[in-house]
């Protein structure tokens, strides 16, 4: 076995980017392990963990190239691989008629008359981006994380200022004129406009009212904060108004993490307010779940509240005392909390994959599961593990096909395994396949993540 680590002082290229080369790499003849990617502290953790001696001089500017080779591999031609695969992640024609990307939100404006513009690029260099796009007078969505909360607070009153909505930071999940943008479900156009300062609590019910039949219009990300004292709900008080004018809404649903106090009151003070009505899905202590939120907004539509479906049955859980929940969605494991706490108290852990300090330098693990699958395994072998509860997002953007590694990481884990899986009917990677693979692999899948978080403390031997 050859152990093969490099550093590549100056070079770059996003997270994206480096997972495809990594995962094209580990398909090279005679690649037991590969890995390519910025040597930020998270992924030196992981390259370490993986058994990889990182040079200790080692910065988040380097580029770091890990491999691990059988006895018979050409390390050469493995290095080979690595190069091809980065080229091909950049190559453009050098011989065709297409125009060359322009390289500042600002030159991009001046070609188009009217367009929302999406920013997508590292935290740090996010805000001048957005500026460009107020300054043109463009409403704008912030796809990027890890972007100081200073700089929220300063894009947001320059929007509000200017009659201008900025959808984020961390904007995971948008639907826009029936365009579905970030990590959005497929879903029928239809009554409901939603405004999320979720982005995996708006997919939630964008799942919950697919099942029941029910559509949506527009769906609004205003990111994870804005619902804090330090934004105020700058965005989502400009999103609900903008809904409130469309007239193909019937009724506005609200969506977010456990908000301030203070917001929440001025928010159901404004809403009250409205022509439209308005559904508050704020999570919180004593709050209703995402799941009881979805059947309020299906009666206030005059709906019918149908079974949320169940595949697979877990068995009750023969060793330890703790539920381990692994999510890749934050509201998603906020909402697990809130339920665990509420129902059988402390002592349960909950880790979001998607926060900050899990995706810097790294894709978003809804896009590469290689750290969940890790914490997986590790959890699994904890003896005082007795439930794992898991959430799987389906939508655009996504990873293509989840179950085709979750699947065999779960398999004979040797404690029940209980799953969410968000998603809908149209999503790309097929729902109906990634809840049979699943259950096959012994986990109990659920649409409702709340549901889902209720089974895992019955099967703890709670009293759920």
């Amino acid at each position: 076995m050859t152990t093969h680590v490099e550093l590549r002082s100056g070079a770059y290229a996003d997270s994206v980017t480096l997972l495809q080369v990594s995962r094209t790499v580990q398909d090279a003849p005679g690649v037991s392990a590969a890995q390519v990617a910025m040597a930020t502290p998270l992924n030196v953790e992981v390259l370490t963990s993986m058994g990889f001696d990182v040079p200790a001089d080692a910065t988040p500017n380097d580029l770091v190239v890990a491999l691990r080779l059988d006895d018979d591999a050409s390390l050469e031609a493995v290095l080979g691989a690595v190069e091809a695969a980065l080229r091909a992640s950049t190559r453009r024609d050098a011989g065709s008629a297409e125009v060359a990307p322009h390289r500042t939100t600002a030159t991009a404006l001046r070609d188009t008359d009217d367009a929302l513009v999406l920013v997508s690029v590292p935290g740090a260099s996010a805000f001048v981006e957005a500026m460009d796009a107020l300054d043109a007078g463009r409403d704008v969505m912030v796809f990027s994380d890890n972007v100081p909360l200073d700089q929220e607070v300063v894009l947001k009153r320059t929007a509000t200022e200017r009659g201008l909505l900025v959808m984020g930071p961390d904007c995971g999940t948008a639907v826009v004129g029936g365009l579905g943008l970030g990590f959005a479900n497929a879903v029928s156009p239809g009554p409901v406009g939603i405004v999320a300062a979720s982005g995996t609590g708006c997919q939630q019910l964008l799942a919950l009212l697919d099942h029941a039949g029910v559509g949506v219009t527009s769906a609004l990300g205003v990111g994870g904060r804005d619902l804090s004292s330090d934004v105020g709900g700058l965005s989502t008080f400009e999103a609900v108004r903008r809904l409130d004018a469309d007239s193909d809404v019937e009724l506005i649903v609200v969506v977010s993490k456990p908000p301030a106090p203070e917001v929440a009151t001025a928010l159901e003070e404004y809403a009250a307010t409205l022509a439209t009505p308005v559904e508050l899905a704020l999570l919180g202590p004593g709050r209703p779940d995402l799941t009881v939120a979805a059947e309020q907004v299906l009666r206030r539509l005059g709906r019918e509240v149908p079974d949320w479906p169940v595949r697979g049955e877990a068995v009750r859980a023969s060793r330890g005392t703790r539920l381990r929940g692994l999510f890749v969605g934050g509201t998603l494991a906020t909402e697990a909390r809130l339920i665990v706490e509420a129902e059988i108290g402390d002592g349960h852990t909950f880790i979001d994959f998607g926060d900050d300090a899990y995706t810097t330098g790294r894709a978003h693990p809804m896009i590469d599961p290689t750290l969940r699958l890790e914490h997986l395994a590790a959890t699994a072998a904890d003896p005082e593990t007795a439930v794992i509860l898991l959430d799987v997002v389906l939508g655009h953007g996504a990873e293509p096909d989840p179950a085709d590694r979750l699947a065999p990481a779960i398999t004979g884990i040797g404690v029940p395994v209980v799953v969410a899986v968000v998603g809908t009917a149209h999503d790309p990677q097929d729902l109906d396949r990634q809840v049979r693979v699943l259950t096959e692999a012994g986990a109990e899948v659920h649409l409702s993540n709340a549901h889902a978080t209720r089974r895992a403390i019955e099967l703890l031997g709670g009293t759920a």
